[in-house]
């Protein structure tokens, strides 16, 4: 956006205005968060903060009425997250203001959300463009047999510090982006499992608390069979308990199996781009690394 966005923005008979997101107690944000029911814990939101910038909206009394993040990687890509704003805040323009305020700070780099449906005309109006549907899959799992699944070629491990540059790289090829700080701190967070074949990783899920429980992602792999494999030892970790994966994938065997282990699709997102879009990024090839599950809907 071309216009320099004001200081503070007049909504009925209040007024609001910016603050950054850093000087804003844990618990104010958590409750900001559980107003429009996401399930981001205090630990989750610095979690957010250590990884990347943001802004609130404030009343005159301090109270935390909006937020939007942005977490860049390099000097050409960001993606922008944990946009809140009340519906009805949103009509009176409290959304693209903060959006404003945050393209300020990503000028030039090409950028990536996932949007929710109450949120998606806004970035509409905003010129991002509509990617592909990411399924949030989520519920109490258990353990289940693998008929039907080809076998993965290789053999799974618990990943260990010596293999992030290798992780990092995977990320990297299946993400279309460099994510070199950010999968860093994801590592340092989880519990990882690793494909191992010819001596090195050829595919990887992590799994870390968030929310009501755990959440599986970032995996990258080749394919189904490789995803199936680096997942499901989360799974077997936390039978009985909440899990979660965010993913692009509608179909096929690692859809099949996040639902046959209990994660069914609870909700939707869309990804939407503005500048390169999800095709640019895409490393052309056979058997080349994907992204079978997000970090998170705010991380990519």
């Amino acid at each position: 956006m071309k216009l320099k966005p004001s200081g503070s923005l007049k909504i009925d008979t209040f007024s609001m205005r910016i603050g950054d997101i850093d000087g804003i107690e844990l618990d104010r944000l958590h409750a900001h968060s559980l107003s429009v029911g996401w399930p981001h814990r205090a630990e989750d939101w610095q979690f957010l903060r250590e990884t990347g910038h943001g802004f609130v909206a404030l009343d005159d009394i301090g109270r935390v009425l909006g937020s939007a993040m942005w977490f860049p990687h390099g000097a050409d890509f960001a993606t922008i997250g944990m946009v809140i704003t009340s519906p009805r805040l949103q009509t009176l323009g409290a959304g693209q203001w903060l959006m404003k305020r945050v393209f300020e700070k990503v000028a030039g780099r090409d950028l990536r959300l996932n949007a929710t449906q109450a949120a998606r005309r806004l970035y509409l109006s905003l010129d991002f463009k509509p990617e592909k549907t990411v399924y949030q899959c989520q519920g109490v799992v258990h353990t289940i047999g693998a008929p039907g699944v080809e076998k993965a070629d290789g053999e799974v491990r618990r990943l260990r510090a010596e293999h992030v540059p290798a992780v990092i790289a995977l990320d990297a090829a299946g993400y279309g982006v460099r994510r070199e700080a950010l999968v860093q701190k994801l590592f340092d967070q989880s519990v990882g499992y690793g494909l191992f074949e010819d001596g090195g990783v050829k595919s990887f899920a992590l799994c870390r608390p968030f929310g009501r429980g755990h959440v599986v992602g970032p995996v990258v792999a080749r394919r189904d069979a490789d995803a199936v494999a680096v997942v499901r030892p989360h799974v077997a970790e936390h039978a009985g308990s909440f899990l979660r994966v965010d993913t692009h994938m509608e179909s096929g065997e690692f859809a099949a199996f996040l639902s046959h282990s209990g994660m069914t699709v609870f909700d939707t997102v869309l990804t939407m781009s503005m500048g390169k879009r999800l095709a640019d990024f895409a490393v052309d090839g056979a058997a080349t690394p994907r992204t079978y599950a997000l970090a998170s809907q705010t991380l990519g």
